[in-house]
């Protein structure tokens, strides 16, 4: 017998600690669509369903509700499952939430007629379209028809409303022409810079590239389009020296003392070299300077910058962060260069300069993230919920075209706070009405006319957690009524009832009915009871004699439902 009782307290600790299977759970569930919205992620079951607004997706992927169990709305009436003749149109709800609902349908079916018995279906295929490519080939093409039944007689048109197909052209696609690389430079058109009417005459070199890389077509129509731009590029030479200019006498001067501390020296009448004056290395003139005594010593030759020359590339092709690049141009002291005996001027100045080059377009700077914040605090109370961490595409943030970060911004972690949200109570529905019995003790009123009362119930369902109680109404309603149950009063008939639903709704021989209206005759009762005058209620299955019908036909009229589906 211990044994017994052991087994069995190990088996209860066995099932306490067993876990509900694990589910993905949503922070929302839409009744009227059936559908989970908010993820969180995965929970048990169990942890999920401790806020019952919550919902959750099992391994079958169909969406439920962590509530108590309730019906969602009926759909829309299907369209008629027939086109033409007699058929039938369901409409369905389903049962979401933790349970079984209180018992009810689910399918309902009544009958319907299609319309559609001369629905046209697809018209013609429209004319091809036009390629999609002009030339070559990998080309499609495709064509439409329209469905010329009327909206309600779609189901006429099966299969696809398009088509396409493959259309290779015959005509070849024109080459157009694109460069090869520029070749070297070619020498300078003269090798130093000449002077005319006192303008410097600068040489100038070429460089020249091919329309070849490829060359234009020239047997496909349209013909290959030219290479845009030049085939030949030049620049100036303006690094070279100034070419030699030399000297030729001016007139002779009145005589003098000898004037120079160096060079040569003249007394008496002296003539100018400066008709024009030497430069740039060019021969002074020959002869004498004057016509008597020379004193001669050599004089320095102070130093001269060439021109600049032209700017070279810059140091990068865009401006990238935090420094810009740069290009540069040299010159020499060459023009002339400083005598070294006696020693001339060196030239002043730099024999080099550089330009900011902030004409170039900036570089594309990609985003990095920043560091992740801190999960924000759980915000439910009761359940589980989910903390959110952010980052920033702050560092750096993207500019000038370059790449936004890679990855999410948002993370979530799910919290939980193992304290189960209050469920509040339901109300059930209302009982049958009880039998309608005298309220002053145990007289039989049945089929007199003298006034009883009669209760039904109600039950206030799935309260838990300290959630509220049901509001709106009490537990029980009273009202005052006749027991006509089963009683045989005069009738009058009054047309039909209407058609009932298909029975079954699915599968089987559905068939549905009408009952013609008997209405009874209680007009020798009193449409009140009691000193409150409280509207009275006829209780109970009457069996009217309306006599037979006006007509002479049935009482009950069946019709079967055709083509109704199979349950699935």
């Amino acid at each position: 017998m211990e044994v017994l009782v052991l087994l069995g307290v190990l088996v209860l600790l066995l099932v306490s600690v067993e876990r509900s299977e694990c589910v993905l759970c949503f922070a929302r569930f839409d009744l009227n669509l059936g559908q989970c919205d908010e993820e969180l992620g995965e929970l048990d079951e169990d942890d999920c369903c401790q806020n019952t607004q919550y919902g959750y997706q099992g391994p079958d992927g169909v969406c439920q509700g962590c509530g108590p169990p309730a019906w969602s709305p009926w759909s829309p009436w299907s369209q008629c499952n027939v086109l033409c003749g007699d058929g039938v149109t369901q409409r369905r709800r389903t049962c979401y939430g933790i349970g079984d609902c209180e018992k009810s349908e689910k399918l309902e079916t009544k009958p319907c007629t299609g319309t559609c018995c001369d629905g046209n279906g697809w018209g013609p295929w429209l004319p091809w379209g036009p390629c999609s490519v002009s030339c070559g080939e990998g080309g499609e093409r495709k064509r439409e028809r329209v469905c010329s039944s009327p909206p309600e007689c779609l189901l006429a048109c099966t299969g696809p409303s398009e088509e396409t197909e493959k259309c290779p052209t015959s005509t070849t696609c024109p080459v157009h022409g694109g460069w090869s690389g520029w070749s070297s430079w070619a020498a300078c058109s003269a090798v130093c810079i000449s002077t005319k009417g006192g303008d410097d005459v600068i040489p100038s070199r070429l460089r020249s590239r091919l329309c070849s890389n490829p060359a234009p077509s020239s047997d496909t129509v349209p013909p290959g389009d030219s290479c845009p731009g030049d085939e030949f590029q030049a620049q100036d030479c303006s690094d070279l020296p100034n070419c030699p200019v030399d000297g030729s006498w001016g007139a002779w001067s009145q005589p003098g003392p000898c004037s120079v501390s160096c060079g040569e020296g003249l007394q008496l009448m002296t003539r100018r070299c400066d008709s024009p004056a030497p430069k740039y290395g060019g021969r002074y003139c020959n002869g004498p300077s004057t016509q008597s005594s020379v004193c001669q010593s050599p004089c320095p030759v102070d130093g001269f910058w060439t021109g600049w020359s032209s700017w070279g590339e810059c140091s990068a092709s865009c401006i990238p962060e935090g420094r810009a690049p740069v290009r540069s141009r040299q010159r020499s002291c060459s023009n002339p260069a400083p005598s070294s005996s006696p020693p001339g001027a060196g030239c002043q100045g730099g024999t080099s300069e550089t330009n900011i080059c902030n004409h170039l377009p900036h570089c594309p700077v990609d985003g990095g993230w920043g560091s992740w914040s801190p999960f924000s605090s759980c915000p439910v109370t009761c359940g589980a919920g989910l903390q959110v961490s952010l980052r920033r595409c702050d560092s750096p943030t993207p500019k000038h075209g370059g790449q936004p970060c890679p990855g999410e911004g948002r993370q979530t972690s799910i919290c939980q706070t193992n304290q189960h949200c209050p469920v509040n109570g339901m109300w059930s529905q209302w009982s049958p009405w009880n039998p309608c019995r005298y309220p002053f003790g145990g007289r039989d009123i049945h089929c007199l006319q003298i006034g009883g009362r009669q209760t039904r119930e109600r039950q206030c369902l799935h309260r838990a957690h300290n959630g509220t109680i049901c509001s709106g109404g009490a537990l029980t309603e009273t009202r005052v009524c006749y027991d006509v149950d089963k009683c045989y009063p005069r009738g009058t008939w009054e047309g039909w009832e209407p058609w009932s639903l298909c029975r079954p709704s699915c599968g089987g021989s559905p068939k549905r009915f009408r009952i013609r209206r008997c209405i009874p005759d209680f007009s020798n009762y009193s449409p009140t009871i009691g000193r409150l005058k409280e509207p009275a209620t006829f209780f109970g299955d009457p069996k009217a004699d309306c006599g037979t019908p006006p007509d002479g036909g049935p009482k009950v009229e069946t019709q079967n439902c055709v083509n109704v589906p199979a349950c699935t």
